[in-house]
């Protein structure tokens, strides 16, 4: 299964960004190879927030769409996303957020399979390098939206 981890120093706090990533709705703006994005449910719950969403994900004829389980926890400033549905044979993606002096570092840590076993090793050659890509566009919007003035 592909596995990989991004780390990332942003200037800007915490709660904004942890916003930002929960923005799913917002995704095809920004993140590359994000097609579209919709959100089913929404509930907060004490120091939780539980979201189930879809994304389409593709590049040229390849398109796909997959739903996943959002499950943000505030005390931990953490938010850990599972799949439920599409084309992920499993997906387990968690995003971890800690701020000292205005500059949030974040990570970001994924492992998932894909159903399809001969794309499955050709994402494994070139996730990390996804990831950055991804990890680029949340860092670049977040410094878009929150750059002091």
């Amino acid at each position: 299964m592909p596995k990989a981890s991004v780390k990332r120093s942003i200037e800007c706090k915490k709660e904004q960004l942890i916003d930002l990533v929960l923005d799913i709705k917002s995704y095809p703006e920004f993140v590359p190879f994000c097609l579209d994005a919709k959100v089913y449910k929404k509930n907060i719950k004490g120091d939780f927030t539980f979201i189930i969403a879809d994304l389409t994900i593709g590049k040229g004829p390849f398109k796909d769409t997959y739903k996943s389980d959002v499950r943000f926890n505030n005390k931990e400033d953490s938010i850990y996303v599972t799949n439920l549905d599409g084309p992920l044979k499993h997906l387990e993606n968690k995003w971890h957020f800690k701020e000292e002096n205005n500059i949030t570092v974040v990570s970001f840590d994924v492992d998932f399979e894909l159903k399809n076993i001969f794309l499955n090793k050709i994402m494994t050659k070139s996730f990390q390098f996804g990831l950055n890509k991804i990890a680029d566009s949340f860092q670049k919007r977040a410094e878009e939206l929150f750059k002091k003035s």
